[in-house]
């Protein structure tokens, strides 16, 4: 078992619901829980099922240096990036059409 968090943007009110399941709704689209690897896995697959437009950063506890990992889902100026083993974040310029 491992310390997740779920922060969702934009996501259908069905996405929410799926997640109350298993995690706490401490803020609007802020869910936390302590599950196992297959739960959150699962968690994913609902995440990349039912996220449509909105956007999804998943966040748990590991034994990697950093202490945690990470993965994303939908449009967003953040990218994860791999760097020298360690996982980042990087920054896409905006938009300049804007």
């Amino acid at each position: 078992m491992s310390m997740l968090v779920v922060v969702t943007e934009n996501v259908p009110p069905r996405l929410r619901g799926r997640l109350a399941v298993w995690l706490l709704e401490i803020r609007a689209g802020v869910y936390i829980g302590d599950v196992s690897k297959r739960i959150r896995e699962m968690i994913w697959e609902q995440i990349s099922a039912l996220a449509e437009d909105g956007n999804v950063a998943m966040a748990w506890a590991c034994n990697h240096e950093s202490g945690f990992d990470f993965q994303t889902y939908g449009e967003n100026r953040r990218v994860p990036i791999d760097y020298d083993g360690l996982r980042l974040v990087s920054f896409l310029p905006k938009d300049v059409s804007n």
